[in-house]
């Protein structure tokens, strides 16, 4: 197979004569062949991920779409033109272009995600952890196949023969196109850059939230998923972390070497540590400001203000560092906020949600960081940070460090603990027993929504959540039933910096699309999901079912946020009667239905009866008379007439329409009658089975062990945490023997490369002197010949020299 590289639009069309561009044709999304019936045979995008979230679709926040298709295992490229050619809907170009991996996957992805740039596409799943660079190579064969490099990410990790590592939450940083965050199931958050290094990780956490031995449920020490946090203070350089029992964790600073960042965010948070920090009367606040501003100046050297003055940087570079002795602490658990002498235990997780924690989801609205914690259960738990979050560092717990021949460094691993809480937080607190002092910030409830969704399963739902690109007060959740719209109306600081005195409204759920084809028990879970917007104020939301079918809705933005104004005044009642006659269509005007006009005849005078016709006062009344029928009844009729001859045909077809009605009628009372008989025999069986299960319940109660007394409350109680072992511990227990046997399995290769290698290096140290020894015997051989003859010669010598002097004497 031979390729050639693309060419400019540009360039291309003047090769048309050589090899014509086949016509390119704008189709709606959702009737894209793409999403045809044809192309869904034998596909494998249902839901067969055995309880995994699964995304397919990803937006480039331009123009192209992709999907990846799992049965053909390639990815498609559709251009796309938003509210063409109607504000609601979305257009499509036919043919699509198929991008296609220049190595096997062997694999089922279950997630892609794109970078910031539109550059490169992660392609995730159970076994394989890869990523596909967009822009490849045109095969000559197919012009609209671009083979495209693809590399794995971390093989010996995730991707090896047996292990049982498995990658929780895979997500691209926010303010860097090339590094990726992955939280897997060892309790570990790495950080990969893809331009320096795909096998190990530049930045390694080891997440300890308990300490040992201190551990009360296998839950609390079992993370589920992270979310990066936002353009907001120290919300850019934090990591926020879900653990199974609800808990959530706070890793700050953490930052990606060589991202690039706005120099006003970061001179706003280097103020910030010297106003409030370096200036405060508390000795903690100023040591952990200190070693922020000590972390700034290293981590960005132009910070300083002089240099940027000068510079006129607009942003700034992320370099390598790392405090030699201090590693970061995980600032958790998250509390609520309390009043007083609140109970602690509700401070760190609410009671109010049931099951285990599965989904995060970090959103930043204006001047609120809003964290929502999705269960299994069905419940969304909304919470907002009521303080601004600090970084905070261990000290006396020294990083483990790579550095190149200059010491610079290439990678760094540090295990992360929290530190202890002394008291929950307070809303009565002053500001100086607050700021800076590496108390992790508090949380603020905002809500608990309920989805009401069909508990089928002992694990429980499964809830993905995204948050609206164009209003981001709007957070949808994605379950098994289809797609829900949460609304928020009440944001606290938002609300409080703009100066309205709102109430406090609980946030409004809409549901949005619903999947479940008439019963609950059997839904069709959509496997891809994507929020569009564009710069004239239109939402969309599409959707692509696991038979391959696109779902398209256009979501109203406008309005959602407005509060809701009733007019007493105004208000009137509904007449019911009216209403039906406004709906149905006038068919005759109401003016002929109600007849002729009452026309008042002219005063006549007493003797009329005894006037003659022929006489002239006579002739004149009947002509009178006369021009008033003629022009009210005459005329009506003619308008009677005019009117049934104009509508006519609509009556006719008026009436086609009920007679295809009335065969339709008629046909389906003889599908029924057919299927009478059917139902006759279901009924009866039905009936039969009824009985049959009341005898064996009447049975079951005749039972000796049926009347048992009620549960105590310490029973009830022991069965409740009996209940919360099976449903939320045993997952816990299963996921850390996982991560062990995973540790356990890489040190026993460690080992046994370890000693091959010193086999191999014994074996070479016992080889090197067996050659030297056959060397030396050679050699020894060669000296022992020299010698004897160097004998014979002094020998020879000596013989001469005594016969010179026998000679002389």
């Amino acid at each position: 197979m031979r390729f050639n590289f693309d060419l400019p639009e540009s360039n291309s069309e003047s090769h048309q004569s050589i090899t014509p561009k086949e016509e390119v044709k704008w189709l709606p999304l959702q009737n894209h062949p793409v999403f045809s019936s044809s192309a869904a045979d034998g596909s494998r995008n249902g839901g067969e991920a055995g309880g995994a979230s699964r995304n397919l679709v990803a937006w480039d926040g331009a123009s192209r779409l992709y999907y990846w298709n799992s049965n053909k295992r390639c990815l498609h490229r559709l251009s796309i033109r938003l509210g063409e050619p109607d504000p609601t809907s979305i257009i499509a170009a036919s043919p699509s272009k198929v991008l296609q991996a220049d190595v096997k996957l062997n694999f089922e992805v279950d997630r892609i995600s794109i970078n910031r740039n539109g550059s490169a596409l992660l392609l995730s799943g159970p076994d394989g952890l890869y990523v596909m660079y967009l822009y490849g190579r045109t095969c000559t064969e197919d012009k609209n196949t671009i083979v495209c490099r693809t590399v794995s990410i971390g093989s010996q990790l995730y991707c090896s023969s047996g292990n049982a590592m498995r990658t929780l939450r895979v997500s691209w940083h926010p303010y860097s196109d090339t590094h990726l965050g992955i939280l897997s199931s060892d309790s570990v958050f790495r950080i990969f850059n893809l331009s320096s290094d795909l096998l190990q990780a530049e930045q390694e956490y080891y997440l300890q939230p308990v300490g040992p031995g201190r551990s009360r449920n296998a839950a609390s020490i079992c993370p589920v998923d992270f979310s990066f946090g936002g353009d907001h203070l120290w919300d850019r350089f934090s990591v926020f972390v879900l653990f199974s029992d609800g808990s959530i964790y706070i890793l700050c600073p953490v930052v990606p070497f060589g991202s690039v960042h706005k120099w006003e965010s970061i001179l706003e948070i280097y103020s910030d540590a010297h106003t409030f920090g370096l200036k405060s009367v508390n000795s903690s606040a100023v040591s952990n400001s200190s070693l922020a501003i000590t972390w700034l100046e290293a981590t960005f050297p132009e910070i300083d203000q002089e240099t940027a003055d000068e510079e006129n940087l607009p942003t700034l570079k992320a370099h390598s560092h790392a405090l030699f002795d201090s590693s970061l602490s995980l600032q958790g658990p998250l509390r609520k906020v309390c009043h007083g002498e609140e109970d602690e235990a509700l401070a760190v997780r609410g009671a109010e949600c049931e099951g285990r924690a599965i989904s995060f989801l970090y959103n930043l609205v204006s001047k609120d960081s809003i964290l929502v914690t999705a269960w299994s259960g069905g419940q969304l738990q909304i919470d907002a940070l009521a303080d601004e979050i600090h970084p905070v560092w261990t000290v006396g717990n020294p990083p483990r460090l790579r550095v190149d021949y200059r010491d610079h460094i290439l990678a760094l691993a540090m295990i992360c603990e929290p530190i202890s809480i002394e008291l929950p937080a307070k809303v009565d607190q002053p500001l100086d027993h607050t700021v800076w002092l590496g108390h992790p910030p508090p949380l603020l409830r905002l809500a608990t929504v309920d989805l009401a969704l069909p508990r089928k399963t002992e694990s429980g739902s499964l809830i993905t959540m995204y948050v609206d690109p164009l209003m981001l007060e709007r957070i949808y959740a994605l379950h098994d039933g289809g797609i829900d719209s949460v609304v928020l109306h009440f944001l606290p600081f938002t609300s409080q910096n703009s100066g309205r005195n709102e109430t406090v409204r609980t946030p409004s759920v809409h549901p949005v699309l619903n999947t479940c084809l008439g019963e609950p028990s059997s839904p069709s879970p959509l496997c891809g999901f994507v929020s569009l917007s564009d710069s004239f104020g239109y939402s969309w939301i599409v959707g692509v079912t696991s038979m391959q079918e696109c779902v398209v809705i256009e979501m109203k933005t406008w309005n959602l946020l407005l509060p809701v104004q009733i007019d007493t005044e105004k208000k009137k009642p509904v007449d019911l009667g009216g209403r039906k006659e406004i709906d149905t269509p006038d068919i005759i005007s109401k003016e002929l239905l109600s007849g002729p006009k009452v026309v008042l005849l002219p005063q006549a005078s007493p003797n009329l009866r005894s006037v003659a016709a022929d006489s002239i006062e006579g002739r004149s009344t009947l002509h009178q008379y006369f021009k008033l029928f003629h022009e009210n009844y005459v005329e009506y009729a003619h308008k009677v007439y005019f009117e049934l001859k104009h509508h006519a045909p609509q009556v006719t077809r008026i009436i086609d329409v009920q007679h295809a009605r009335l065969g339709e009628a008629h046909e389906k009372i003889l599908k029924v009658e057919n299927k009478q008989s059917i139902l006759e025999e279901r009924i009866d069986c039905a009936v039969k089975l009824h009985n049959f299960l009341e005898q064996r319940l009447q049975r079951l109660r005749n039972m000796p062990g049926v009347h048992k007394k009620p549960l105590s409350r310490a029973e009830r109680d022991f069965k409740s945490e009996l209940d919360h072992f099976t449903g939320v511990e045993s997952d816990a227990l299963l996921s850390s023997i996982e991560a062990l046997q995973a540790r356990l399995r890489r040190y026993t290769q460690y080992e046994k490369g370890s000693v091959g290698s010193q086999q191999r290096q014994i074996l070479r140290k016992n080889q090197v002197p067996d050659a030297q020894i056959s060397q030396l015997k050679s050699a020894i051989e060669k000296l022992s010949l020299v010698n004897s003859e160097n004998s014979k010669k002094v020998k020879l010598v000596e013989s001469a020299l005594k016969h010179q002097e026998s000679s002389r004497t």
